[in-house]
């Protein structure tokens, strides 16, 4: 059985990143993530990941730029692999359709946030990136 491949948009700003906080499952309700999702069959990780950000976010294809990957993969389980890109915001404004809320974080508030567990082994990556932006 193939891996299903979750995708993760590191979306950065301004020197500041993107965070969105789950709404569930119960386990994870309340801890924050970068916003994302499955890749459907036949569809590439980049057009996976700008569908997921029209899904929960509100924002157009057109909106968003995925680039580069962020980080190593991370294993979900047995039979998932979560992988993370860059991603620039062309215009629009992301709204939590599927969250209970977004917010803006800069490289020094990185380790104040209550991060989901998968997303935590990326912190060293974005502190990263969102340093070579600002």
């Amino acid at each position: 059985m193939p891996t299903q491949i979750v995708v993760a948009a590191a979306v950065i700003r301004r020197g500041r990143l993107l965070v969105a906080q789950r709404a569930r499952p119960p386990e994870l309700a309340g801890r924050w993530e970068l916003p994302g999702g499955k890749v459907a069959p036949g569809e590439t990780e980049p057009a996976a990941l700008a569908r997921e950000l029209s899904e929960e976010l509100g924002l157009s294809v057109g909106d968003v730029s995925v680039g580069e990957r962020l980080g190593a993969d991370v294993a979900l389980n047995a039979g998932m692999t979560l992988r993370a890109y860059r991603v620039g915001l062309r215009r629009g404004e992301p709204h939590a359709h599927d969250h209970r809320a977004l917010r803006w974080v800069t490289a020094a508030e990185l380790g104040d946030v209550d991060w989901v567990p998968a997303d935590r082994g990326w912190l060293t990556d974005l502190r990263r990136a969102l340093e070579a932006t600002s």
